[in-house]
C-alpha cells in the first residue's frame, strides 16, 4: 500500500506557505490599522494583541493536540480559523468599534502557535528517527526564510494594491498549507492522557479475583482528563525536565534580547546609516546569516551537540550586541550578522532538545508551551527597550547584550545531574 502520509518535502512547503504567512500578516496589519483608522498607536496595539495571546493560547492548543486522534486535522482546523480571524479583522477595521476589533484580534491570536510549535511537534512522525536531525535543521530553516519573505512581500503587495490586500493574502497564505496539515501522521500508538492510554478491551476485564467490568463499564470509567490537567501536565513536563527547563530558559532570554535589539534597530538605522528605514534592512541582514548558519548546519546535523549550542549562541549574541553599541556602521552590519549566525542554529539546537526530550504524548504541548514563552520575552524585551533607548540608545545595547550573556550561566545553573535510583523492592515468597 502506498503510503499516504505527506513527504518532508510536503511538510517544508505547507510550514513555509503558513510561516511566511503569519511573518507577512503582523506588518500588513500594522499598515492596514495605519491606513484605516490614521491612530499610530491603535496600530500598534492591534499587533500587540495578536502577538500577545499567544502567550495563552500556546500550551491549550498543545494540550488539544496532544488529545487528538488526528492532530493534523485540528491543525488544518486551527490555521483555517487564524485566517478566517484575519479576514475578519480586516472586515471590522473603520467600521466596527475599535474595541470589538482588538478582541477579535485577541481570538485570532490564541492560534498563533500552531504555525510554530504546533507544526514542529508533528515532524517526528513525518521522517524516521535517523533522519530527524537533518529535517530538524531544514524545519527551522523555514522561519528564516519566512522571517525574509513575510515582511518583504507586505511591504511590497500595500505599495502595490493596497495594504488591505496584503491581510488578504497572508490569510490565504496560512489558509492555503491547511491541506498539507491534513495529511499529518495519525500518532503511532492510542492517544494518551496524563493518566496513560485508554484501552478498550473485547470482553470484560480480567483480574486475579475475577471479572470485574465490562467494556462498556470501563470506557464508562476511563474518562479523559480534564483540560486544565492536559494543560498543567505539559508545563510540568517543561519545567520538571532539567533539559527541557535549561533550554527553554535560555531560549526565553535570548528572546528577550532580541526584543531589546529589533526595538533599537530603527533608532541604530537612523543615527548610524542615515535612515530608520536602513534599520530594517538590517534585520533582514540578521535573517540571511541565520538561514545561511542553519543551511550549513543542515548538511552537517552532528558536527556540533545541541546542548551546546544552546548556552554557545548566546554569548555570541551578547558580544554582537556589544559590538553594536559603537554605533559605528561597519561594526554595526557586522554585529547584525554575528547576531543571525548565533540565533539560527540556536532555534535548531531547541528544537532538538525538545524532539530528545519530550514525551510522545505531550509532544506538542512541550512545542507550543515553550513558543509561548518566547513570544512572552520577547514581548517583555520589545516594551523595554522603548524607555532604555530613550534614556540611553548605546545603554539599551548593553542590556540587551547582558541579557544574553545571562543565558549562558542560567542553562548550566538547572542541573541535570541524574536522580538517585530508588531502592528495588523485596521479592516476596511464594
Amino acid at each position: 500500500m502506498a503510503d499516504r502520509h505527506p513527504s518532508l518535502r510536503a511538510y517544508l512547503a505547507g510550514a513555509l506557505v503558513a510561516r511566511t504567512g503569519d511573518d507577512m500578516a503582523g506588518p500588513a496589519l500594522l499598515l492596514a490599522a495605519l491606513a484605516r483608522t490614521g491612530s499610530a498607536t491603535g496600530a500598534s496595539s492591534l499587533l500587540a494583541a495578536v502577538t500577545v495571546s499567544a502567550a495563552v493560547g500556546g500550551p491549550v492548543l498543545g494540550a488539544l493536540l496532544d488529545r487528538a486522534a488526528r492532530p493534523g486535522r485540528l491543525l488544518a482546523g486551527a490555521l483555517l480559523l487564524y485566517a478566517a480571524g484575519l479576514a475578519v479583522i480586516l472586515g471590522g477595521l473603520g467600521r466596527v468599534p475599535f474595541a470589538v476589533t482588538l478582541l477579535v484580534a485577541v481570538v485570532a491570536g490564541l492560534l498563533g502557535p500552531a504555525l510554530s510549535g504546533g507544526w514542529t511537534a508533528q515532524l517526528p512522525r513525518v521522517v524516521p528517527g535517523k533522519r530527524l536531525p537533518r529535517a530538524n535543521a531544514l524545519d527551522a530553516m523555514t522561519f528564516g526564510v519566512a522571517g525574509l519573505a513575510g515582511p518583504a512581500l507586505a511591504g511590497g503587495v500595500a505599495e502595490a494594491s493596497g495594504a488591505s490586500t496584503a491581510v488578504v493574502v497572508a490569510a490565504v497564505l496560512i489558509a492555503a498549507a491547511a491541506p498539507a496539515a491534513w495529511r499529518l501522521p495519525a500518532p503511532a500508538g492510542p492517544v494518551a492522557t496524563p493518566a496513560g492510554p485508554v484501552a478498550t478491551p473485547a470482553g470484560p476485564v480480567a483480574t486475579p479475583a475475577g471479572p470485574v467490568a465490562t467494556p462498556a463499564e470501563s470506557v464508562a470509567t476511563a474518562r479523559p482528563a480534564p483540560m486544565t490537567g492536559l494543560v498543567a501536565s505539559g508545563v510540568r513536563a517543561v519545567l520538571g525536565s532539567p533539559p527541557l527547563a535549561r533550554a527553554t530558559l535560555t531560549s526565553v532570554l535570548s528572546c528577550a534580547a532580541q526584543g531589546l535589539m529589533i526595538a533599537c534597530l530603527p533608532l541604530l538605522g537612523e543615527r548610524a546609516l542615515g535612515g530608520a528605514g536602513f534599520g530594517a534592512a538590517l534585520l533582514s541582514g540578521a535573517a540571511l546569516s541565520a538561514l545561511a548558519a542553519n543551511a550549513i548546519l543542515a548538511r552537517h546535523p552532528r558536527a556540533v551537540a545541541p546542548d551546546t549550542v544552546l548556552w554557545a549562541a548566546p554569548l555570541l549574541q551578547a558580544a554582537a550586541l556589544a559590538l553594536a553599541t559603537t554605533g559605528r556602521p561597519v561594526a554595526l552590519v557586522v554585529a547584525v550578522i554575528a547576531v543571525g549566525v548565533a540565533e539560527g542554529p540556536q532555534l535548531t539546537a531547541l528544537f532538538a532538545v525538545r524532539h530528545r526530550e519530550a514525551p510522545d504524548r505531550l509532544r506538542s504541548q512541550v512545542f507550543t508551551t515553550g513558543a509561548s514563552l518566547k513570544i512572552t520575552g520577547f514581548a517583555v524585551g520589545a516594551a523595554a527597550a522603548g524607555p532604555l533607548a530613550g534614556w540611553s540608545l548605546p545603554g539599551a545595547l548593553l542590556v540587551a547584550a547582558g541579557t544574553a550573556a545571562l543565558a549562558a550561566p542560567a542553562f548550566f545553573a538547572v542541573r541535570t545531574a541524574d536522580r538517585p535510583a530508588r531502592p528495588a523492592r523485596p521479592v516476596p515468597r511464594a
